[in-house]
């Protein structure tokens, strides 16, 4: 089966081409990795400039599978000169391959040793293009699937683990579309969460996307929402980015963070969210107490007192219990009122 794979990628007409690169997905990982050996990249690449759908999505479909368990074999594809024909691919009308085309990327980008050639390539602009819903001609965020979305979040979240990047893609205008998905979509869904680990990555490493997205309307509120009803990982991301914008200047956001209602969330989020939610809740708790010595904290004294006393059990690394858990609970009601 193998040399009939080989021969007909090498040598033979069309319709031996894409019966040969569905051939090969077939195959076995090794034997994938064998013929990735003897050098089938290369008409597999080829047939990517066809003209003729099936034979694009059976070369594409291909070469994704190649990747498999292969970092050299990524590393191969995009040294191809992949990237300027996948991006060229996504202007097509074929939401199917639109799709299987942005799942390549998300695979090609997942590489440690590909993201800089694939920032370079204009790949971040072009996707920032695509979630503002102009990209493409007719196609539009309303016309794509939520994988689609997610593998698009995804690839920008793998570059953004490379800091060199980072500054392309604060300068890209990626914020604003970032927001819309989140505003439209379930606070604690799988692309919510890829796009809070996004924008953590940003502001951990960039003072300007800290400055814009602290500065931006709604992003308080919908960062205060998130800590609600977000997944774990959704809450920890933000009330990581929260936690930063708060020591950026804590005197500006303080108390913009506090009128969107954070308090019950915070303190239920250091008794019952992950190992770093935790950490990071305690952290913002204290930075969002009133330390000056005006009248209207008597009022929130006996409130704040408990607070620390809580969150210095935490800290000593006391067991939460349930008596413990419903005395938070107790006090969040209090907060709310």
């Amino acid at each position: 089966m193998e040399e009939v794979v080989v021969e007909n990628l090498f040598n033979g007409e069309r319709e031996a081409k894409i019966k040969a690169a569905r051939e090969l997905v077939k195959l076995s990982t090794k034997q994938r990795h064998n013929l990735a050996e003897r050098g089938v990249i290369s008409p597999l690449f080829s047939m990517l400039h066809s003209q003729h759908y099936k034979t694009v999505e059976a070369a594409l479909s291909a070469l994704l599978s190649l990747t498999f368990c292969s970092e050299r074999n990524k590393i191969c594809i995009v040294k191809s000169g992949a990237i300027p024909v996948l991006l060229n691919l996504l202007q097509c009308q074929n939401e199917e391959l639109i799709e299987l085309t942005l799942a390549a990327m998300l695979i090609l980008s997942s590489c440690k040793a590909n993201k800089l050639e694939i920032a370079s390539s204009g790949t971040i602009q072009h996707l920032v293009q695509f979630l503002n819903g102009n990209y493409g001609g007719d196609n539009n965020m309303n016309s794509i699937t939520m994988q689609a979305k997610l593998d698009m979040v995804t690839t920008l979240h793998h570059l953004s683990n490379c800091h060199q990047i980072i500054p392309s893609i604060v300068s890209s205008g990626l914020l604003h579309p970032l927001l819309r998905l989140i505003d439209n979509s379930e606070k604690s869904s799988k692309l919510v969460e890829r796009i809070m680990g996004l924008l953590e990555n940003i502001v951990s490493f960039s003072e300007n996307a800290l400055c814009e997205i602290a500065s931006t309307d709604g992003v308080i509120p919908t960062l205060v929402e998130i800590i609600e009803d977000g997944s774990p990982q959704c809450k920890e991301h933000a009330v990581g980015i929260l936690l930063l914008i708060c020591q950026s200047s804590r005197e500006r956001y303080r108390g913009l963070i506090l009128r969107e209602g954070v308090m019950p969330g915070l303190l239920q989020l250091s008794v019952d969210g992950t190992c770093w939610a935790k950490k990071m809740a305690k952290e913002l708790l204290f930075l969002l107490r009133d330390c000056s010595s005006s009248s209207s904290r008597n009022k929130q004294s006996k409130h704040e007192l408990i607070i620390v006393q809580i969150l210095q059990a935490i800290d000593a690394e006391e067991n939460i219990n349930e008596t413990k858990t419903l005395l938070v609970e107790e006090i969040i009601a209090k907060i709310s009122t």
